[in-house]
């Protein structure tokens, strides 16, 4: 086990990845070049100092990655040291630049994040069940490797191991692109007329959720991976004209979406398994404190599983709408339950 690690920089990944191992008897030494940060994330992991750090993680944004490695291998010459930064080619070529051997030197990056950023958004939880990836190279430590793989595995994802440049290839896909998309249909909102996003539902809000992310850490990400983000952007403006050309015919417009609908079903489900066909069961409820928690002191009464909700309410309105997502055998069960004690269920949809 995993005696003592150094967290060089105190924002979300960084706070978050020290509560987690905090909890694990795991030393944790919280360092940022912000005082307020580094204070408040020490006060949230319980950071003591560190003579020897067995490991260190740097989590900083990318442009100050090379400077930090330079400040911590003179500091430390022994310690593994491993990063968790968005692109994986440039810090590896800034390591082999500095430390020929780069043996104790293991890339990585955590596919898990929120829209907000900074120490107060930490969650200790916030790597259960994700994927994690690794990018070691031949020069790197199996020693080293393996020392990351337990420390991840203590986190609560799982590894995936994948050369530096096809991790870059696969979140210009997975993560920059739909970050940009975001951030470009949300802009579109700026002149809006304020009625008119009245009416916004929960489809303007999950498609514009990440728009709120943190436009100094996402110019340095994008820019670094330009190369592979310039080409799906390319290729997405030949979709788009497509589509306006298809504009004109009702089958040309439903087999672009079901284009979507298809390459929807192949993202994976919960834990990384086979993506789940959920069953859907609309519940109206008073819009009154309590009633979230009472539903859900049901499903546990019943033992249900619920896979994600999501809520309707207009302003104003003294009711509101959750949707529950289930298997089809508990949507059932619940359904049949709380109907039978007086709740305002309505018919189970797929």
């Amino acid at each position: 086990m995993i005696a003592s690690v150094r967290i060089v920089g105190a924002g979300l990944i960084g706070s978050s990845i020290g509560m987690a191992l905090s909890t694990h008897d795991i030393a944790v030494e919280m360092i940022d070049s912000d005082p307020r940060s580094q204070a408040l994330a020490r006060d949230l992991v319980g950071s003591v100092v560190i003579a020897e750090p067995e490991l260190i993680i740097i989590a900083t944004p990318l442009s100050a990655f090379k400077k930090v490695f330079e400040e911590q291998i003179r500091l430390y010459p022994d310690s593994i040291v491993m990063d968790i930064g968005s692109i994986k080619t440039k810090p590896i070529h800034d390591v082999e630049i500095i430390d020929t051997k780069n043996a104790n030197f293991v890339a990585t990056h955590p596919m898990a994040g929120r829209e907000v950023g900074g120490a107060e958004s930490a969650r200790g939880d916030l790597f259960v069940s994700r994927s994690w990836v690794i990018t070691p190279t031949e020069s790197t430590s199996p020693d080293a490797v393996e020392k990351v793989r337990e420390l991840i595995q203590v986190l609560g994802a799982h590894v995936v191991v994948l050369d530096p440049t096809s991790h870059d290839a696969a979140v210009a896909r997975i993560s920059h692109l739909p970050q940009i998309l975001s951030s470009l249909l949300a802009s579109t909102l700026e002149n809006v007329p304020g009625e008119w996003l009245e009416l916004a539902g929960a489809g303007l809000r999950d498609t514009t959720r990440i728009a709120a992310s943190d436009e100094n850490l996402w110019k340095e990400i994008i820019h670094s991976n330009r190369e592979e983000i310039s080409q799906l952007l390319l290729s997405l403006q030949n979709d788009i004209g497509v589509f306006i050309a298809a504009l004109g015919d009702e089958e040309s417009i439903a087999q672009l979406l079901l284009k979507g609908k298809s390459g929807k079903m192949r993202i994976p489900g919960k834990h990384g398994g086979k993506a789940r066909e959920y069953t859907y069961l609309p519940i109206v409820i008073e819009d009154k404190p309590g009633q979230l928690g009472a539903i859900f002191n049901e499903c546990a009464l019943m033992q249900v599983n619920v896979e994600d909700l999501t809520i309707e309410h207009s302003p104003g309105q003294l009711n509101a709408l959750i949707t529950l997502a289930l298997n089809a055998n508990d949507a059932s069960i619940l359904s049949d339950h709380l109907s039978a004690i007086g709740w305002n269920v309505h018919p189970i949809r797929k």
